[in-house]
């Protein structure tokens, strides 16, 4: 407040110093800002060079005054002035007042609403002309009157580059304040005229689209977007040129992303097309991924009831069978009933499979350690393949860790190389590539030495109960599949290469804030088989787990070299968690330490366990493991 003080202080001061009066009225005729002169050239009273004071009584003082001579209606003179001023426009005007002195008066309006106008005494100039005219025998009244004109058009025409000057200040101001608004906005704004040139943009194209430039004013949509996506949106730019407005969503093939653009037409004179285009990558992911929820959701409602008659058939069918084989049947009647015994089991095992696809399943990722995923599934994979069949596995993923579902992805990839094997038939290889794309995908391209696909393959290889195994499949291992990598907002794409087959899989492309590295875990409850579903879940996500039934056969374990954590039910028996965490918290005070219980939040042992460590609400999640251990990690 006091450099505000100051700073219109020293205005002020400033103001007062010029030679001209001067008066800013604001939109609603209200006094704003003046100057001394402007008090002194029109002898007003303190009340009317205040702030507020109002251009109507101003007026009336000055017409009361004599400032204008005599004035038949004083009302109508000032009510007509007051009319002027709201409807304000510039201009510039000379009048000699009563007291014989002549005025040049010049108003500009502001952008903001009100005016600013200048007074300035032009007495002694209009004397200079007067007298030039009086004794200047030798010049003609010709010439006079045009030196005279030449003087007042001088006086406007500096009034006129003044008003402009200002315009041009307001005018940069404000393409100033767009440039900086439109450059701050979340999208990438732009302006392409009649012939396909970019006028305007806000330098946002490389945050949308990487590898392009940001500065692309002057080259063609084609230079800036590039030849394949140019082609792709050409139609449609000449469809904004006519005159539509409309939205488009695309797929960028160079970097992957999903963008969503509109299209807006120019109607100037110009003509052209305004574009604002978004990154809808992830938007587009949690769609997909939505939908197959929903698509799964209903093959569940559809297939529940069908598999459950299905299964009592089955059931059925197995009964008979065995109460046939107890019976005296004739030669070659027991192969039969056999027969039909193992096609009762592949009719279970296909509603498992079933089930399996269209039962509920969660994508739930968490920090994956790239490398160390692949040296687990590498034995894994070799181990279903025969000595004839080699497979490399090369990773150009520049980042360590990943936020992935580990045993989704694993089962998928397990499948695309139980595939790829029997393509293949005999002797060959298979290779897997990871690379990141544009840091938007994580591509995986499984390729093979095999036959291919054939062109009915091709279209129907994703489609359910779909093969070209016989009896040998079921036509659902790549069908689920893509189920997994949908479920995670990806997209999956099968084709040949000149040797072979190809299936590439893309899953949204997210670095782990922490690295993620395998936790050794000490696991303490009395209840072993709650104690057999936490571990099942750490060791899902990666973990070791060394595990105690009892309070004192954790006090042995948590003096094991490597420990890293150690999570304990606060139901004990005789001794209870919290008290076995401040024990092994006093030897060990570098171990990290968490509590799970089926306790409220009210219960005394928790609120006493929770003011040290974390506290895990049975029944505990694999989220719940993730947030706590990933939380330790970041830390």
């Amino acid at each position: 407040m006091a450099r505000d003080r100051t700073t219109q202080s020293l205005t002020r001061a400033g103001l007062n110093l010029i030679q001209q009066a001067l008066s800013i009225y604001d939109r609603d005729l209200r006094l704003a800002v003046w100057n001394r002169p402007f008090q002194v050239m029109f002898g007003l009273p303190e009340r009317l060079v205040t702030p507020g004071a109002q251009f109507e009584d101003t007026i009336r003082f000055l017409v009361e005054s004599g400032e204008y001579g005599e004035v038949d209606d004083p009302d109508a003179f000032v009510a007509e002035r007051v009319e002027q001023a709201r409807a304000f426009v510039p201009h510039y005007m000379e009048r000699t007042r009563a007291n014989g002195r002549t005025i040049s008066v010049e108003g500009s309006p502001l952008p903001e609403g009100g005016w600013v106008t200048v007074y300035t005494d032009i007495t002694s100039v209009k004397r200079q002309e007067t007298l030039l005219r009086a004794r200047s025998a030798e010049l003609s009244d010709q010439v006079l009157t045009h030196a005279e004109e030449l003087a007042l058009t001088n006086r406007r025409l500096e009034a006129t580059i003044a008003q402009l000057e200002e315009a041009k200040a307001e005018l940069t101001e404000m393409e100033a304040r767009t440039r900086l608004v439109t450059e701050m906005a979340p999208a990438h704004i732009a302006h392409v005229d009649a012939d396909g040139i970019y006028t305007f943009t806000n330098r946002r194209l490389s945050t949308l689209l990487p590898d392009r430039q940001s500065d692309i004013v002057g080259l063609s949509f084609a230079e800036a977007l590039g030849s394949e996506t140019a082609d792709m949106l050409k139609d449609d730019l000449a469809r904004a040129s006519g005159g539509e407005a409309f939205v488009r969503e695309f797929t960028d093939p160079a970097s992957g992303r999903r963008i969503r653009t509109a299209f807006t037409p120019d109607e100037t004179a110009l003509g052209g097309v305004y574009l604002l285009s978004t990154d809808v990558t992830e938007e587009a992911q949690a769609r997909a991924a939505l939908t197959q929820t929903h698509k799964r959701e209903l093959a569940a409602q559809l297939t529940s009831g069908l598999a459950h008659d299905f299964a009592n058939l089955l059931t059925i069918i197995l009964g008979l069978q065995t109460r046939l084989e107890k019976m005296p049947l004739p030669l070659g009647a027991h192969e039969l009933t056999g027969a039909t015994r193992m096609a009762v089991r592949r009719g279970g095992t296909l509603l498992d499979k079933i089930a399996g696809m269209s039962g509920h399943r969660a994508v739930q990722p968490a920090p994956v350690v790239v490398q160390d995923f692949l040296d687990t599934f590498l034995p894994l994979a070799r181990a279903a393949l025969p000595d004839e069949i080699t497979l490399q596995i090369t990773n150009d993923v520049p980042h360590r860790a990943l936020m992935l579902d580990a045993g989704s992805l694993s089962d998928s990839l397990l499948n695309l190389v139980l595939n790829a094997r029997d393509a293949i038939g005999g002797a060959g290889g298979i290779t897997m590539i990871l690379r990141p794309v544009q840091e938007t995908w994580l591509e995986i391209t499984v390729e093979d030495t095999g036959a291919g696909f054939s062109d009915k393959a091709l279209g129907s290889a994703l489609d359910p109960f779909f093969t070209t195994k016989g009896d040998a499949g079921s036509g659902l291992g790549l069908t689920m599949v893509y189920d997994l990598v949908k479920l995670a907002g990806g997209t999956l794409q099968i084709g040949n290469t000149s040797t072979g087959a190809r299936v590439s899989l893309r899953l949204p492309l997210k670095p782990a804030e922490a690295e993620a590295r395998p936790r050794l875990i000490l696991l303490v409850d009395d209840m072993a088989d709650l104690r057999a579903q936490v571990r099942e879940m750490l060791t899902g996500m990666g973990h070791q787990v060394i595990e105690a039934a009892s309070a004192d056969e954790a006090e042995e374990l948590a003096d094991l070299p490597g420990l890293d954590w150690v999570l304990s039910d606060i139901h004990l028996g005789d001794v209870d968690g919290v008290s076995l965490c401040k024990s092994i918290a006093t030897r060990h005070p570098q171990l990290n330490l968490a509590l799970m219980t089926s306790l409220p939040l009210t219960d005394p042992l928790r609120a006493e366990g929770a003011q040290r460590w974390p506290v895990l609400t049975k029944p505990v999640t694999p989220g719940d493991l993730h947030q706590l251990l990933g939380a330790e990690v970041a830390a």
